[in-house]
């Protein structure tokens, strides 16, 4: 029986029987697609003969392209919505899940052929997201993205988690990353950076960084790594931070693709990084992940797993810069100051750092339900 005959007047109805073909829209971002995977693992858990395609940027299908048991399209911002529908061709869905707000997405989803379209509610909804919809998901006040993802497949009825990743690494990804993590030395990954955007202040000051770096190796006997991307921002960071450090720090910004990456925060012991790709790539590789967050949300986009390892000074900054509780701002909101960052200190990230290494490794990613209060 088609999904849209079963679903069409109340989403939230479980299905009878499962959909024979179900596409999820996703372009971007690494990070936000990284939450999705588990969407994808627990459908393909609870409705293993239902094919899946999802659709997917460009960057993002670097590292997710190959999933198994997944149909991945990627879609070409150059070339457009007309592009997408001849990668398409005739193919029709019972169901697509557009799980993506930003106008240029929703004018492409109209390529795809579906007769039930899914989309977020009105809170969560920005650029016109309702005009390429029919329906919407149930209110979800104050959730973190993984969460509103999973509740697209709670609309279909699906109520189960599964929490598995399992990204396809090649073995020439694996052989570098055993190159520069070689053996069972504890390994502390840097990823400075987020990526640019205007008015959008993630990154904390280089210099904390190297102290950081600094203290991992004296005090936990740690290997140091730097990661990230090419940008002009990385190299700079990644030279004042070995420059200041004043200890072996490796330093492979700009020197890996995605899948090596993802290969050595799989080996690593522990991520520092700011709200960014790499901090939700560490989750999906198993690695915890020392987040460090004061102009945006942690509860909305940190890191899924291990949460407690967070230094969260999103409060101080929310109260410096509006004069407000975060209780008392729209959810998700962020603070524009440039300066914000500065509010976490270097000793926050020590002290997250030794009581993560003091803490078994199987302990160290428990869900948020389990996860134990900030001290």
């Amino acid at each position: 029986m088609a999904l849209h005959n079963l679903m069409v007047h109340n989403p939230s109805v479980p299905v009878a029987e499962p959909p024979e073909r179900l596409c999820l829209f996703r372009l971007s971002a690494i990070g936000d697609c990284c939450h999705l995977v588990p969407v994808i693992r627990t459908l393909q858990a609870v409705w293993p003969q239902t094919r899946l395609t999802w659709i997917i940027g460009r960057t993002e299908a670097a590292l997710l392209g190959d999933l198994d048991g997944v149909e991945c399209i990627t879609f070409d911002k150059r070339a457009g919505r007309r592009a997408l529908r001849a990668q398409l061709g005739g193919c029709r869905f019972d169901a697509l899940l557009l799980m993506q707000v930003a106008l240029r997405a929703g004018w492409a989803s109209t390529a795809v052929r579906a007769p039930l379209r899914v989309g977020f509610d009105r809170a969560r909804s920005k650029d016109l997201h309702g005009l390429f919809v029919n329906r919407r998901i149930a209110a979800r006040p104050q959730a973190h993205v993984m969460e509103g993802f999973f509740d697209f497949i709670q609309a279909l009825g699906v109520t189960e988690r599964h929490l598995r990743w399992d990204v396809p690494i090649p073995d020439a990804a694996r052989v570098r990353a055993q190159e520069l993590i070689p053996d069972d030395q504890p390994t502390l990954l840097i990823s400075p950076c987020s990526s640019q955007r205007f008015n959008n202040f993630r990154n904390w000051p280089a210099d904390r960084y190297a102290t950081v770096a600094a203290e991992a190796v004296r005090r936990h006997g740690m290997r140091v790594i730097l990661t990230g991307g090419p940008s002009d921002e990385e190299r700079a960071y990644a030279e004042a931070i070995t420059a200041r450090a004043g200890v072996p720090v490796t330093d492979c910004i700009g020197r890996t693709s995605l899948k090596e990456l993802f290969a050595l925060l799989e080996r690593a012991t522990v991520l520092v990084s700011p709200d960014s790709g790499p901090a939700h790539m560490a989750v999906a590789a198993g690695t915890p992940v020392i987040g460090l967050y004061a102009t945006s949300n942690p509860d909305r986009t940190g890191p899924y797993l291990g949460r407690e390892w967070v230094v969260n000074r999103y409060p101080d900054a929310v109260r410096a810069e509006l004069g407000r509780d975060v209780s008392d701002i729209s959810w998700g909101r962020r603070v524009r100051k440039a300066d914000a960052m500065a509010l976490i200190q270097v000793n926050d990230v020590l002290e997250r750092l030794a009581t993560l290494l003091q803490t078994p490794a199987g302990q160290r990613l428990l869900p948020p339900e389990r996860s134990r209060p900030e001290a």
